[in-house]
């Protein structure tokens, strides 16, 4: 694909006598010289999967390769099989557009196979210039066509999926079914490169264990989507396959961020057909909205088996701010000192005012249980033996959460 590219690299390999690669700025394999040995794990690793895994994109950040402007030594890596190795930046005109590694397993290269690989990268700038800007233009015609199906109405959405089919990126008898992932950031941070490139991370490493024409991704400014082909309406082994090994990618891609607390994904129902990927695709964005603001649904919202969350995301469209709650915990909000009791309370609630299992649950004795009860009774002028009153308290605790008004601790 890239006859140029790989003929520079071939070159280079030739007269530096080591292996050589070229990535692009993503990190992932444009083309790589042949080598008579077997290279170190990772560049193995690396020439199958056509990008690195998530550990080593986690290790090499630590080197900003994306600020350098000169040749970066990486060290021995001995839990990842990676092999000392030089990587020189390719840039034109100061556009970064991707890397030049070397494997230099003895350390001997000295300052003129240094400069040799530097004037190679300025010749491997023009080529992959040129690739880029060719490759950029598919990559943005499977962009818009991706957007189109899950953001347009229904004649646009077909004729995105007949796009896709089209151009061999999705196979027509397949169903499809959309996952979200979402980086929950920490306080006033916001989503950056660093954070965008470990989501095509993970996400391209997730699809990689696909068959091919099986899955498409697209990253937005805030998250990641996959969607990923199903054998028929129900196949739950694929979707658990596909979830558990984006689950693992992104926390592996994630990790050492310091504006990424955690990582949820949302998972939509399955549909027969590409055409009807939007509505996978809101149910998802939606199971992973409130996977993102509820903590206790856990790191993997499932649009199935989110019960009561389901009917409570739906008023998301309204201003929740101005929404009147039951008047007793709109008291004991402002209260500080009241957090146990609400956590109490709300624990008590979910389990069905099951004292038992609420007090395992909170490793609390039941005669303290039944204190906190009644002193919350008393504080808010409630009445937990009335149904009304129940269900009334327990959807305000849960409406506080996505507004929120109420934040439980641990």
């Amino acid at each position: 694909m890239y006859p140029e590219l790989q003929h520079l690299v071939d070159s280079l390999a030739t007269q530096l006598s080591r292996p050589a690669t070229v990535e692009d700025r993503r990190q992932r394999l444009v083309v790589y010289s042949r080598h008579s040995e077997v290279p170190d794990a990772v560049r193995h690793a690396s020439i199958l999967q056509r990008c690195v895994s998530g550990e080593v994109l986690a290790w090499l950040r630590r080197f900003e390769l994306a600020k350098a402007r000169h040749p970066v030594r990486i060290p021995h890596n001995v839990s990842l099989g990676m092999l000392p190795r030089l990587c020189i930046p390719i840039r034109h005109h100061d556009l970064l557009l991707g890397y030049l590694w070397l494997i230099d397993a003895d350390e001997s290269m000295g300052s003129e196979q240094v400069a040799l690989a530097e004037t190679a990268a300025q010749g491997l700038a023009l080529a992959l210039y040129r690739e880029v800007l060719t490759g950029e233009l598919a990559s943005n015609r499977e962009t818009e066509a991706i957007r189109n199906l899950l953001l347009s109405g229904s004649d646009v959405q077909a004729y995105a999926a007949r796009t896709l089919i089209d151009s061999g990126h999705f196979d027509p008898s397949l169903g499809v079914v959309v996952l979200v992932a979402r980086p929950v950031l920490t306080a006033d941070a916001e989503p950056d490169d660093q954070v965008r490139l470990a989501l095509e991370h993970a996400l391209v490493n997730t699809r990689h264990r696909l068959p091919a024409r099986h899955a498409v991704h697209l990253v937005s400014y805030s998250d990641g989507l996959l969607l990923f082909g199903t054998e028929g309406e129900v196949d739950e082994p694929t979707v658990n396959r596909c979830v558990s090994h984006l689950d693992h990618a992104l926390q592996t891609a994630l990790s050492g961020l310091e504006q990424v607390s955690s990582c949820v994904i949302g998972v939509g129902q399955p549909r027969l057909e590409l055409a009807q990927a939007r509505s996978s695709y809101l149910e998802a964005d939606q199971a992973a909205r409130i996977a993102a603001s509820m903590p206790d649904v856990g790191r993997i919202a499932r649009w199935s088996q989110l019960g009561i969350y389901r009917v409570l995301e739906q008023l998301f469209s309204q201003d929740l701010d101005e929404l009147v709650l039951h008047p007793g915990l709109e008291r004991l909000f402002t209260n500080p000192e009241a957090l146990p009791l609400l956590q109490t309370l709300e624990t008590y609630l979910d389990l069905s005012g099951n004292a038992l299992a609420t007090s395992e649950r909170l490793k609390l004795h039941r005669t303290s249980l039944y204190y906190r009860i009644q002193r919350f009774e008393h504080l808010a002028g409630a009445n937990l033996k009335d149904g009304n009153e129940r269900l009334c308290l327990h959807l305000g605790l849960k409406l506080a959460r996505f507004t929120g008004r109420y934040r439980p601790v641990g």
